[in-house]
């Protein structure tokens, strides 16, 4: 960490050429005797990435930025502030700190959060950070948090891991036993300091296969921001051995969708089939992911088309997690059917269905926007089935 980046004339010189071209930056010599280029424009590059994803961070003056990797991996601020909002209680441990994004969110709500990071140098980047934004209630440590919490006398009510999916040896991983720490080889340890932790994963890892791994999971958050899911968190409570809760959390820029189910229910229900209505529902990211096919449809009163297409239809309109469509037309799958929609330009997409949208765009010479919605999918009939819409 090369604190002369905080003198205020090369904090100006970054804010100044945020814009500027990096190469350009790069190849002139550096305007400061005691700043390299590659650092300013490291800083710069850091900082850019921080304006959309870590607001906070980018309007607060004198904040050091670590490298633009370390920033693509972090939680994003929206998804930072929903996980703070889990843990209860008094104290928490980030047990893979790095730039502190969750560990500064979760401070607001925890009267003491002790921040663990390997690395050295980006330790000390957060504990200036934490700092600057009046996060006096943090202590940082700059040391591997499993080695912390095998020395440590302290019990923490929650402990948080956000275990690293790089693995030296293998490169990207996405198994919690192939992720740095190996979680459930550690889960004794950690249960041994808590009766609480909360563990966030790649999207990519199935419920099966974690819930397996980790024992004692109680619930599953499925975090999606617009629509795009970025991230799980696994719930554990010592000892539990109950029916798991799937939180299904879609943030948006001006509202918060929630859908909760429990994976025992899920297996259970009962649900009804039938050809498009006059309505169709598709639900968002976060409840796809989740798996919550029959509980969806259960809750909001609606038909499934297809065991395996995920879409739904009623006659009424209804609220519904999810984009909800006005039925147009339904036709049989070919090529004269959708020659006689004469449509030029759609929205595609498909479900339960065996082209992709770049073959039927390719296929049916139809260009993607408009306000014409088409659904490639299988009715209950097992029909392949094009669905026109308008959307709601």
């Amino acid at each position: 960490m090369n604190n002369n980046i905080l003198n205020t004339g090369v904090q100006q010189f970054i804010n100044e050429n945020l814009n500027t071209d990096i190469l350009s930056l790069l190849l002139k010599k550096s305007v400061f005797a005691s700043v390299l280029s590659k650092e300013l424009v490291a800083q710069i590059e850091a900082k850019k990435k921080c304006r959309d994803k870590l607001p906070t961070w980018f309007q607060t003056k004198n904040i050091y930025y670590p490298n633009k990797l370390n920033i693509e991996q972090t939680s994003s601020e929206q998804t930072a502030i929903y996980k703070a909002s889990i843990p209860t209680k008094n104290t928490l441990l980030d047990l893979t700190g790095g730039f502190g994004v969750d560990s500064y969110f979760f401070s607001k709500k925890m009267t003491a959060v002790v921040h663990c990071e390997i690395d050295d140098n980006l330790s000390k980047i957060a504990a200036h950070n934490f700092k600057i934004l009046g996060a006096n209630n943090i202590k940082t440590t700059p040391e591997n948090g499993i080695d912390y919490l095998r020395k440590t006398e302290l019990f923490f009510d929650w402990i948080y891991i956000d275990p690293s999916r790089r693995n030296d040896a293998k490169g990207k991983v996405f198994f919690l036993e192939d992720c740095l720490p190996n979680v459930p080889e550690n889960l004794e340890l950690i249960f041994n300091k808590s009766n609480a932790a909360f563990i966030k994963t790649s999207p990519l890892l199935d419920f099966s296969v974690g819930i397996k791994s980790l024992q004692y999971v109680k619930e599953i958050h499925v975090v999606a921001v617009r629509n795009e899911v970025k991230e799980l968190l696994w719930i554990l409570e010592k000892n539990y051995k109950n029916s798991i809760q799937i939180k299904t959390i879609n943030l948006t820029k001006t509202e918060t969708v929630h859908f909760n189910y429990t994976l025992e229910n899920e297996k259970e229900l009962l649900i009804t089939y039938n050809e498009p209505q006059l309505y169709v529902y598709e639900p968002n990211a976060a409840i796809l992911k989740s798996g919550a096919f029959k509980s969806v449809a259960k809750r909001y009163g609606l038909h499934k088309l297809h065991e395996h297409s995920h879409l739904y239809t009623s006659n009424a309109l209804l609220e519904f997690p999810g984009r909800r469509f006005l039925v147009k037309q339904t036709l049989s799958y070919s090529k004269k059917g959708l020659q006689g929609l004469k449509l030029h330009k759609a929205n595609i997409t498909t479900r339960n269905f065996p082209e992709s949208v770049a073959s039927i765009r390719k296929k049916h010479k139809i260009k993607d926007g408009g306000s014409n919605y088409l659904f490639f999918t299988t009715d209950c009939n097992n029909q392949k089935i094009v669905i026109c819409c308008e959307k709601l």
